[in-house]
């Protein structure tokens, strides 16, 4: 097959924490193609990566009041849609949650939110390009006293 273009996408994401009792938890979704990944979609016209990223977290995994703490980067790669090949970009941002129920977005294929442990989290992350967001935001707060954490 040959490529007839190229274009660019840009999405925002987020990498969601919240505590239970002491430990913090990391919320991964486990996406159409079966693997656990970070909540993450399109940036609409007009609106900034931030308020997409919010946006998307609460429309695949349910929860409101999502607070956001720090931008974590940008991931980048490519994949083929038909004959053109698509450079996507996504933003992350480490995000805080108060509550803990979450709704997966079936109707975007979404099949599971679910909270993982963060000496765990790493495990079950499928995808490898978004480890580094992940790895970041978990510096970040490993960095943190227990009380500086519930601030955020």
């Amino acid at each position: 097959m040959t490529v007839s273009k190229q274009t660019d996408e840009y999405s925002a994401g987020g990498v969601v924490f919240r505590l239970i009792g002491d430990s913090i938890h990391f919320l991964l979704i486990l996406d159409p193609y079966g693997k656990w990944g970070l909540p993450k979609g399109h940036v609409e016209h007009g609106e900034s990566s931030k308020e997409a990223a919010i946006r998307e977290v609460m429309e695949e995994t349910g929860l409101t009041g999502v607070q956001l703490v720090t931008a974590l980067g940008t991931v980048d790669w490519y994949y083929s849609r038909g004959r053109t090949v698509v450079h996507k970009y996504c933003e992350y941002f480490l995000m805080r949650s108060k509550k803990g129920a979450v709704t997966p977005q079936v109707s975007e294929g979404i099949t599971d939110c679910s909270w993982f442990p963060m000496d765990e989290v790493l495990e079950v992350l499928c995808y490898e390009n978004v480890r580094v967001v992940l790895k970041r935001a978990i510096g970040i707060l490993r960095s943190l006293s227990l009380s500086e954490i519930l601030e955020k």
